[in-house]
């Protein structure tokens, strides 16, 4: 006679409901912690209270009351070409327009890879899915972040070059950062700019800490993905097989 030894299947471990929310397209993670943070997410019509809550799938999320599910269209990635003036985010406390104001219709929700502020605009990249924006903006793919930039003021090539050493500007470090002098005219020049960070701000804080006026400031590229000729306010869509070529989608 043998012994039958039974064992109890394990309990499906889930994920945090910041990543459930962000794959099913609802927003960045980032933003998702926030939406836990004004009680606007329900966890089988319990209030979630905090990000470090379990989503597995048997759970039933809502947003705002509105059910929650996991996306089941492909992954998308578009280029949009931001004017200065628009925020990057879905909804402005100071009513503010944003990028997603007058989106065409047939777009499904998009959020944002990374961000530009107000008065900058160039390059943003717009996805339908959040769990892909959190993958490239993380530092650890050391993608390389290009800028032109027109400012008011002198500086020498020299000190532009030496920060590529890296510099500290009011208690917060910037890795290091390829800029160099393109042109001048009268107290007008314009700069090269491309770091791997994109830290706050941080071209606008390390040029003021160099003396420098920055007064339009326009993104050219993120990582292999380039703003080319598109048009100021135009969005277009990254085919699918160049997509695959540059991002591990899993």
């Amino acid at each position: 006679m043998s012994d039958t030894t039974q064992t109890e299947e394990p309990a499906e471990a889930g994920e945090r409901i910041a990543k459930f929310l962000a794959r099913a397209g609802v927003a960045s993670r980032r933003d998702s912690e926030k939406l836990v943070a004004e009680g606007r997410v329900k966890l089988n019509g319990t209030v979630v209270t905090h990000p470090a809550t379990f989503v597995t799938s048997t759970d039933t999320v809502t947003v705002n009351g509105s059910p929650v599910g996991l996306r089941k269209e492909r992954t998308r990635l578009f280029r949009y070409h931001k004017p200065e003036g628009l925020m990057v985010t879905h909804k402005d406390p100071q009513g503010r327009p944003t990028v997603f104001d007058n989106m065409p219709a047939a777009l499904p929700r998009l959020v944002s890879v990374g961000r530009l502020d107000l008065n900058s605009e160039g390059l943003l990249l717009l996805t339908n899915d959040g769990a892909l924006a959190r993958q490239l903006e993380l530092p650890a793919n050391a993608w390389i972040r290009r800028y032109r930039v027109r400012a008011f003021g002198f500086i020498e090539p020299k000190a532009l070059a030496e920060l590529a050493k890296g510099v500290t500007v009011e208690g917060v470090k910037y890795g290091p950062i390829e800029a160099g002098l393109d042109s001048r005219k009268g107290d007008n020049i314009w700069i090269t700019v491309a770091l791997r960070e994109g830290k706050n701000r941080e071209v606008r804080k390390v040029l003021a800490h160099l003396g420098l006026k920055v007064s339009r400031l326009i993104r050219t590229a993120y990582g292999p993905f380039q703003l080319g000729t598109l048009p100021r306010g135009v969005i277009e869509e990254v085919p699918t097989k160049v997509l695959r070529e540059q991002v591990n989608l899993g």
